[in-house]
């Protein structure tokens, strides 16, 4: 059978029109591809919005987080101190007591301390010992005497009754202790009271 030619473009065209109509297909549907619908942005907007939410919210997580564990430092801090320093106004009491006890040392005349003199002796002597105890239990619970002669002034441990110039000793020195200090766990629980050294 032969074709005729008028057979052939006919053909020809039908298939070129069906070629046509794919690519306008395909074209179309890159189209509606490439332009979203307004779902899509619905749901793209809502999740840029919940992922900025999700973003607040974990920041403010983390700073709840960062400050329990700041209380919970600052509370530990607290309580340790309480600790330590809970015994402050009972210390103060006693540093009376231990004063008392040392002006007594102090007072009893040494040459009046011997054998012919028994009462005297053994009172003096548990006045002695009473002291060291005190002191004893003092150290324990982190008492300690500030007996400062020869040191430079500290402000912080030491309270300057008087300033006066003297032979042979450097200025700002302490010459002179007229009450002995605490401290407390290395926080000044009573100043030293001294007589410092000034220049000439």
């Amino acid at each position: 059978l032969r074709t005729s030619p008028r057979l052939l473009c006919v053909a020809t065209q039908q298939k070129n029109t069906g070629q046509n109509l794919e690519e306008d297909q395909s074209q179309s549907q890159n189209e509606q591809k490439v332009e979203p619908s307004s779902a899509e942005k619905m749901l793209t907007e809502e999740k840029a919005k919940l992922e900025e939410q999700l973003k607040e919210v974990t920041d403010k997580y983390k700073r709840a987080l960062a400050d329990a564990e700041n209380v919970r430092q600052r509370s530990q801090k607290l309580v340790e101190e309480a600790k330590l320093y809970g015994i402050q106004s009972f210390c103060k009491d006693l540093l009376e007591v231990a004063d008392i006890l040392e002006k007594a040392t102090e007072s009893v005349p040494k040459e009046e301390i011997k054998d012919e003199n028994p009462h005297l002796k053994s009172l003096y002597e548990g006045l002695v010992m009473t002291e060291v105890q005190i002191q004893k239990v003092f150290k324990k619970h982190g008492l300690l005497r500030l007996n400062p002669v020869g040191a430079k002034f500290d402000p912080y441990e030491h309270e300057a009754l008087f300033h006066a110039p003297m032979e042979g000793k450097e200025p700002g020195t302490i010459a002179l202790v007229s009450k002995i200090g605490y401290k407390l766990h290395g926080r000044t629980l009573r100043p030293a009271l001294v007589g410092v050294v000034k220049d000439a």
